[in-house]
């Protein structure tokens, strides 16, 4: 498998926050059925998705970590496998897996009911090596 060097990497993950910034909208982070059904979607920051200031989102070695994200108070609900990140003008920019364990996303229970609150206490975007 082919690598890059540190300054590769932070450049590709202040690439890809940067693309959640573009357009006129919110950024959400969308949990999704194994359907593509939304289950919950979260208003990301309207100004900057991730931090981003300096190298890599404002970190080192390509990772860049979420500013605050809105709670969903009324979850659609379903059983969430999945997930996206869209930007500003919902088109889609990161795709992820959603589970309890050995997933992109860990979340308690994987059953989401409707109308409940769903909430993200962190989130970080790793570029790949």
């Amino acid at each position: 498998m082919a690598t890059h060097t540190v300054a590769v990497r932070d450049s590709i993950t202040n690439g890809v926050v940067d693309q959640l910034d573009t357009g006129t909208g919110t950024p959400s982070f969308i949990f999704q059925t194994a359907g593509d059904v939304e289950v919950a979607t979260l208003a990301m920051d309207g100004t900057n998705a991730f931090d981003d200031s300096g190298s890599a989102g404002g970190n080192a070695d390509g990772v860049a970590t979420a500013n605050a994200i809105a709670d969903d108070t009324s979850a659609t609900g379903g059983v969430t496998t999945k997930c996206k990140l869209t930007d500003r003008d919902d088109l889609d920019i990161i795709f992820g897996t959603v589970g309890t364990s050995g997933t992109d996303i860990i979340i308690s229970d994987t059953t989401i009911p409707v109308g409940a609150t769903v909430q993200i206490s962190s989130l970080i975007y790793t570029a790949p090596l």
